[in-house]
């Protein structure tokens, strides 16, 4: 996929403040899919008509503009349900998968027995799953372990079944990493858990477009969503809470007490409509060949860096064990950093998580695999999607291995080789 926008403001003194933009046309290739994906044009004509002509309060019941709204959201709730293998009234939209990770862990722990006050999270998860750990060991005297990975970022399975007991509240693990790619097994850590009866929290922001999720309801009592991981709108994620569990969930906002009275508040009508559209198209019978294209362009990508004498080690698990658009690569000898800036405008990737951007600090997620802070400085994520050609796979590659060369002809100039 080609990306080509530049923005450029002038502002202008006078009346108030105002930009002028300037739109600069540069043909950048798009490698960081798992930071957000484009949203697909199948789903922006779903939203369309929600936007002006039916744009009613699903939540105003007195007037049939209200109700075609009001159907409208069921709809959505029931293709996002569908994506899991849930009903619609067991989906609670929000703010995105940030939000549904916070609810998850603050919702449960605050309506917890005072005999389970130990909350496990895996060294791998998203930054905002252990830093609402962190927060309800800090403030809200809770006891947060965190359960060991492997070389690759699988959860140990021993240490976890050694640290289960009755005294824990929960389980928080990731289906999919959203850095190196690794798929969990849900399945079988969710039948470790049942021993206690402890619920599984899964954040399954990055696992729409890694696998299918028909039967993920049925072993994880509480999954985040995110719609613009999947080819949805900004904006706009779901948490998934089993109908049997919501009376024990805390609601984070109180008010009119919509969606159940988990999360009050007007939901935005057009997001979640563009929400259900992208999750039902990832439920169609092109998603299988969807991933398979995927993985072969990524797979085609590396081997492309190989064979033009990149020195490249892959971090995580193997590329065929993987999140399908995922490769996090270690570039021996060269720091991430100038890399990429090295490559910009011509592709888009990342070092990291785009949470945290801006952090002058190793990937927790690279750390945690056994990479020390060298290594993790050499590391750059790519992700490739939908939209990705194989032609961009080709010019990325040559891209890259141009970036390589510049660098060390720099290198060369100023004596540092």
């Amino acid at each position: 996929m080609l990306y080509s926008k530049r923005t450029i403001v002038k502002v202008i003194p006078g009346d108030g403040l105002q930009a002028e933009i300037a739109m600069a046309r540069s043909a950048t290739i798009y490698a960081d899919y798992q930071a957000t994906t484009p949203l697909d044009p199948r789903v922006k004509d779903r939203m369309e008509p929600f936007w002006n002509e039916a744009f009613g309060n699903p939540h105003s019941n007195d007037h049939s503009v209200g109700w075609h709204a009001n159907q409208a959201m069921h709809k959505a709730t029931t293709e996002v349900g569908k994506l899991v293998g849930a009903d619609g009234d067991e989906i609670v939209f929000t703010s995105g998968a940030t939000e549904a990770n916070n609810h998850a862990l603050f919702g449960l722990a605050r309506r917890a027995p005072r005999s389970r006050r130990r909350i496990l999270v895996s060294a791998v998860e998203h930054k905002c799953v252990l830093a609402a750990a962190r927060a309800l060991a800090n403030n809200e005297d809770f006891i947060v372990e965190v359960i060991p990975v492997d070389r690759v970022g699988k959860v140990d399975l021993v240490a976890l079944k050694n640290m289960i007991d009755s005294n824990v509240l929960m389980v928080s693990i990731m289906a999919v990493n959203n850095e190196i790619g690794t798929l969990q097994d849900i399945r079988l850590i969710a039948t470790l858990l049942s021993t206690y009866s402890i619920p599984l929290h899964c954040d399954a922001a990055q696992a729409p477009c890694a696998m299918a999720l028909s039967e993920l309801s049925d072993h994880a009592s509480l999954i985040s969503l995110s719609s613009h991981k999947m080819y949805g709108p900004q904006g706009i994620g779901a948490l998934f809470i089993r109908r049997s569990l919501q009376q024990a969930i805390e609601p984070l906002l109180y008010g009119g007490g919509q969606q159940n009275s988990l999360r009050s508040g007007t939901v935005p009508l057009p997001l979640c409509v563009g929400f259900g559209a992208a999750a039902s198209i990832l439920q169609g019978d092109d998603a299988c060949h969807e991933r398979t294209r995927v993985a072969a362009q990524r797979d085609r990508f590396v081997a492309l860096l190989e064979e033009g004498g990149a020195e490249v080690v892959l971090n995580g698990p193997p590329l065929g064990k993987r999140h399908p658009g995922n490769v996090n690569l270690r570039f021996v000898g060269y720091a991430a950093a100038d890399i990429l800036a090295t490559l910009q405008p011509l592709l888009a990737a990342s070092t990291g998580a785009a949470c945290t951007t801006g952090l002058p600090e190793p990937s927790h997620v690279l750390n945690a695999i056994g990479l020390d802070g060298e290594e993790c400085d050499e590391s750059i994520r790519f992700s490739f999607g939908r939209f990705t050609t194989d032609d961009e796979i080709d010019q990325a590659a040559e891209r890259v291995l141009g970036a390589l060369a510049a660098l060390s002809r720099a290198d060369v100039g100023t004596g540092m080789l």
